[in-house]
């Protein structure tokens, strides 16, 4: 790994043009509305999960087009009214097993982990159990970032971003919540759904955003040779002629035209040696993110980023902002 990039005084000052369609907030709008009219229908099952002072839900409830997404709920035994994080999960990833997510718990706070459609199938440390009916009637690169990429209506991260947002209505509906308490979080892959729904979900109060991806896509592809990007990199070399549709596709999705709508305080975090997602494009959202922000830099980390010592960060900073004794 080296310092690739640029300098890190350029890096927070980079807030290039947002290539934002017309009717940005209309699709979105109309996204929402659209899932809106399918029955939530959250359902929460005990599940007998080997762990002692949490309580355990397998979790399911109706997203994008009323398709069944899994999430597990994991809750502080015996807790009431409290604040809970809503995780997104990182590329390829699925929801795991319970005993993959007590930190949380274990410092007061409810969570929700939510399955990422179509994903988890080829992560053994990380098994998904959602799959996505959808897909389009055009050919794809190997792996998600393709899918459905010739049409805003039909890509695929349409169908997770919308997910997303209902999984937040998913944990406000846990009797044990405090709906006014929701923080959304996740890493790379995850940071960036978390990104898009602070901006899409009224109910969510704060964003905690690392080493997010999804973002700035038109530098991504051109400065980095690592996946996922590069999925988009090899559709565009093979399928020659569909640049411009691609990349209007991809401006419904980026996430710097999500941070520009952002209110809540986010925290996010960037690793200066990240060659997955550059950190010029995580700079680029969170210079654009137009509510209160604070970013964590590690200087000589890659996508891994801060690890522990950012989650470490992660719980101090909501427990202050949440009011958690």
């Amino acid at each position: 790994m080296a310092l690739f990039d640029f300098p890190l005084d350029r890096l927070r000052e980079y807030r290039p043009e947002r290539d934002e369609p017309a009717d940005f907030d209309a699709f979105w709008k109309q996204t929402i509305e659209e899932a809106a009219g399918h029955d939530l229908a959250p359902d929460f099952a005990d599940y007998d999960a080997p762990m002692t002072g949490v309580r355990v839900y397998d979790t399911t409830f109706a997203g994008w087009g009323g398709d069944p997404i899994r999430a597990w709920m994991l809750v502080p035994e015996g807790a009431t009214e409290v604040p809970c994080v809503v995780q997104y999960i990182g590329y390829s990833g699925g929801r795991g097993l319970p005993i993959d997510h007590a930190i949380w718990p274990a410092a007061g706070f409810a969570t929700l982990v939510v399955d990422t459609r179509g994903q988890g199938g080829s992560n053994i440390s990380s098994p998904g159990s959602t799959g996505d009916p959808h897909g389009g009637d055009h050919p794809q690169a190997p792996g998600m970032m393709t899918k459905g990429i010739l049409d805003p209506e039909q890509y695929y991260y349409r169908r997770v971003f919308t997910d997303a947002v209902r999984a937040v209505d998913v944990a406000a509906a846990h009797p044990a919540v405090d709906a006014d308490r929701i923080a959304v979080a996740g890493g790379s892959q995850g940071g960036g759904i978390a990104q898009a729904t602070a901006a899409l979900q009224p109910k969510v109060k704060a964003a905690l955003i690392d080493v997010p991806f999804l973002t700035h896509f038109r530098r991504a592809v051109e400065i980095t040779d690592r996946d996922p990007y590069q999925e988009i990199v090899r559709f565009l070399a093979s399928i020659r002629d569909s640049e411009e549709q691609v990349f209007r596709t991809l401006s419904y999705f980026d996430g710097m035209n999500f941070a520009a709508r952002g209110r809540v305080p986010a925290l996010y975090s960037v690793a200066l040696m990240d060659l997955v997602c550059p950190p010029s494009t995580v700079f680029a959202a969170y210079n654009h993110w137009a509510g209160p922000k604070e970013i964590t830099v590690w200087p000589w980390n890659g996508h891994e980023g801060g690890g522990s010592r950012q989650r470490d960060t992660q719980l101090r900073h909501l427990r202050r902002l949440f009011s958690v004794a």
